[in-house]
């Protein structure tokens, strides 16, 4: 769908549309996304910044402001027809008067970005009327990695134009396009150690059905090669007595000392009986 516009306004019918398509975030879609965004200085730095945020594309982003009694809707599209007019990449909308500003256009881009953002900037916009001695209108679009949100978020941070020149329009977009993937923090030892003990599982759990089963086993008997285990259980408790006991292991006979005091005399026996007669 495409949305003639003029600078002086329009058939109310025609900018009722207009108002929809930026509501619903519809609009003409490009085909071949960041494809379509022309870097005033053409660099493999930049262009790879651009296909960072290639999910963004063929979305029209908006966002609200209100200024006293007036109104403004702002919509952003990545390299596409922002609301319907041809070439515009971020439009403002005065709901009031019912006109169309363009304030940056695709085909005048510049992109930096960094390891969690992207800052993209649109050029070419529609001169001032009476600030920042009538140049030419631009947007700068700051798009910051936000992983806890469901759905990508624009605002208008800020609008400079005391300035005698350059100006600029600045958005904010929350989004997890700019996110970089989530390195593992397993370290090589907790990786060796869930492998291990997954493998115990599988062989624990095996080993019991297979005992129960096919062999038949009842009680300890079903656990898994249960002879082999329990005389690794036997050898190790041999071991371990042997390694951490101190002492003698062979009891030594008891030491008796000499009585200090007079021994006692043993009775004489007589054996005068077996003398013969």
């Amino acid at each position: 769908m495409k949305v003639v516009y003029s600078h002086d306004g329009g058939p109310f019918l025609v900018w009722t549309l207009v108002v929809q398509l930026v509501i619903r975030g519809s609009g003409v879609y490009a085909t071949n996304g960041t494809k379509n965004c022309k870097l005033l200085t053409e660099s493999a730095s930049e262009r790879e910044v651009l296909n960072r945020i290639e999910p963004l594309a063929h979305k029209n982003f908006t966002a609200v402001t209100n200024n006293g009694s007036e109104s403004y809707t702002y919509v952003f599209q990545l390299c596409g027809d922002a609301g319907g007019i041809q070439g515009a990449g971020v439009v403002q909308f005065e709901t009031k008067k019912m006109k169309a500003t363009v304030i940056g256009m695709y085909n005048a881009t510049q992109v930096i970005g960094g390891s969690d953002w992207v800052i993209l900037f649109y050029r070419n916009g529609e001169s001032y009327d009476g600030h920042c001695s009538k140049e030419m209108r631009k947007a700068m679009i700051m798009i910051s990695c936000n992983r806890g949100i469901s759905s990508d978020q624009m605002k208008v941070a800020l609008e400079v134009r005391q300035r005698k020149e350059d100006c600029f329009y600045l958005f904010e977009l929350d989004s997890s396009a700019v996110c970089p993937p989530l390195e593992s923090h397993l370290s090589t030892g907790s990786i060796i150690l869930i492998i291990g003990f997954c493998l115990l599982s599988v062989y624990l759990l095996g080993g019991f059905l297979y005992q129960r089963l096919i062999v038949g086993a009842k009680g300890m008997e079903q656990f898994p090669n249960y002879a082999f285990w329990l005389e690794v259980g036997n050898m190790t408790a041999d071991g371990c007595d042997f390694v951490c006991r101190s002492g003698n292991r062979e009891e030594a006979p008891a030491y008796r000392g000499v009585a200090t005091g007079p021994l006692e005399e043993e009775p004489e026996e007589r054996d005068d009986y077996l003398l013969p007669m």
